[in-house]
């Protein structure tokens, strides 16, 4: 099964062409695609979205490491925006075929890696963390190069998660993680006064009681104030809200938003969500849109005159005398039909007379459920590899030594177990969400509802029958009970 990963390293050099290029060059190889590049002179900060097979976009991030740490001098380094390293911050993001937990492993590698080539001290953050305090990087970030510098070697809380306590010369130290898309997304003041640009920041962000999911700080850009920002779940907190509290905040101070920008890439539904905000469509749904019409028509997932052709394949895989897909691939798909049904019903009844005193419950619904169909989707595949590692393990077990044989194995069952205990939990969420639902949507949609509870209700089942059956044969007790406890509380 094909993977596809993004990966999107910040390096500490906006001003030099030249440089940006080498860094490229030295992450192009095959499988591996250049998206975007971001170059701002006044943050002294490119930003390079890449694309690619799990394999090779590792490979390429860390040469892109090792060729910055060649051409970036933090020590004559300046810019508006805060830096601790050449490679300022390389995250993972799971797009397809990969799970964030494959994500965080890729990171793990990526970040030994760095410390083994280049002596370049790594910390690891987000999804990622060993250390709770690590998931923010503004938290591992405080104090900069010259504050880490300085403490490094002193501080046990600056210890590296790879490497020794002591920062690159040049290149200062990485950060490496894993997380979901964020949407690096600043708004210009029309004033100079960075002042401003900076309370508004405090009062945005969640840190200090802002919006959750939104960081955001106050820097002097093209000799306009500008409020910088990253949304890091944009479902949950979108894009258009954002902008809408900025401005809000603004004219408290008597300016206004002149204008905002997108550093890197945005995805199609965040501009979506906020077209439906802005223009206030009713019971509006992406599939109204006419490419996403036409490459759901053109790709096989909709049929001319009917659904036939978007479920038979699947359908025919299932029946087919093969081991993949299986009983957790349907229970993925399951699930992910109750998320879809779901949120039909409450996008239906959101925006009506009879319920806009549940507007905010409906729209939380449609929010949450959202990614969980996304997530049940991509388990559809997940579940599929896992048993086929599990199955490759034990055909290497053959040839390999015994005590690495034995951990493959175990490895590989932990991850086959991982999968269907990860649908159950979305699952039984699914089925919470659903139950809520009931009471405050349209009586005539009832039935969609009952069909979403037992999708969801059959998912779980499936799902942890699966679980189960990994249970057996898997020989760390600890994580077994772990498992054990998980399951318990879905029942």
């Amino acid at each position: 099964m094909s993977t596809l990963v993004e990966c999107v390293p910040n390096f500490s050099e906006g001003r030099d062409k030249s440089k940006v290029d080498a860094i490229i060059d030295a992450m192009r190889m095959p499988g591996v695609y250049l998206l975007d590049r971001e170059m701002d002179a006044d943050h002294n900060r490119c930003v390079i979205t890449l694309a690619g097979e799990r394999e090779a976009i590792q490979e390429a991030a860390i040469r892109g490491v090792g060729k910055a740490s060649e051409v970036i001098d933090l020590n004559v380094h300046s810019g508006a925006h805060p830096r601790m390293g050449a490679t300022d911050v390389v995250p993972f993001i799971p797009i397809d075929g990969v799970s964030i937990e494959d994500c965080v492993a890729m990171a793990c590698h990526v970040g030994e890696q760095i410390w083994k080539r280049y002596k370049i001290p790594v910390y690891l953050y987000e999804s990622a963390a060993r250390i709770p305090e690590r998931q923010g990087l503004e938290n591992i970030r405080r104090g900069q190069f010259e504050g880490i510098r300085a403490e490094i070697a002193t501080n046990p809380a600056r210890c590296p998660d790879f490497g020794e306590p002591c920062v690159h010369p040049t290149a200062g130290a990485t950060v490496v993680g894993a997380r979901k898309f964020l949407i690096a997304y600043n708004v210009f003041l029309n004033t100079p006064d960075v002042e401003i640009a900076k309370k508004i920041a405090k009062t945005v962000r969640f840190s200090s009681g802002g919006m959750r999911f939104v960081k955001g700080a106050g820097f002097l850009v093209r000799g306009l104030a500008q409020v910088s920002m990253n949304l890091t779940d944009f479902e949950q907190t979108p894009i258009h809200r954002v902008f809408e509290m900025v401005k809000r905040e603004a004219a408290r101070y008597g300016v206004t938003p002149l204008s905002s920008e997108i550093v890197g890439l945005i995805p199609k539904k965040a501009l979506e969500q906020a077209a439906e905000w802005f223009l206030q469509v009713e019971n509006f749904d992406s599939s109204m849109i006419l490419e996403n019409r036409l490459t759901a028509v053109m790709g096989g997932k909709m049929a001319v005159g009917g659904l036939r052709a978007g479920v038979e394949p699947f359908v025919e895989q299932l029946a087919a005398p093969t081991a993949t897909p299986g009983g957790g691939s349907a229970a993925a798909a399951a699930a992910a039909m109750a998320a879809g049904l779901a949120a039909m019903v409450a996008a239906m009844s959101r925006g009506k007379k009879t319920y806009l005193q549940y507007e905010s419950q409906l729209t939380q619904a449609i929010a949450r459920l959202t990614p969980l169909r996304e997530e049940l989707k991509a388990a559809v595949d997940a579940d599929a590899e896992a048993y086929s590692s599990v199955m490759r393990a034990y055909k290497q077990a053959k040839t390999g030594g015994e005590a690495s044989a034995e951990a493959t194995i175990e490895a590989a069952l932990k991850q086959a177990t991982n999968v269907p205990l990860g649908v159950a939990e979305r699952a039984n969420e699914v089925a919470a969400i659903v139950k809520a639902l009931e009471p405050i949507t349209n009586p005539n949609m009832k039935s969609d509802l009952t069909t979403a509870l037992a999708l969801a209700r059959a998912a779980i089942t499936g799902a942890l029958a699966n679980v189960e059956i990994n249970l057996a044969s898997l020989k760390d007790a600890a994580f077994a009970e772990e498992v054990r406890k998980r399951t318990g509380a879905l029942s």
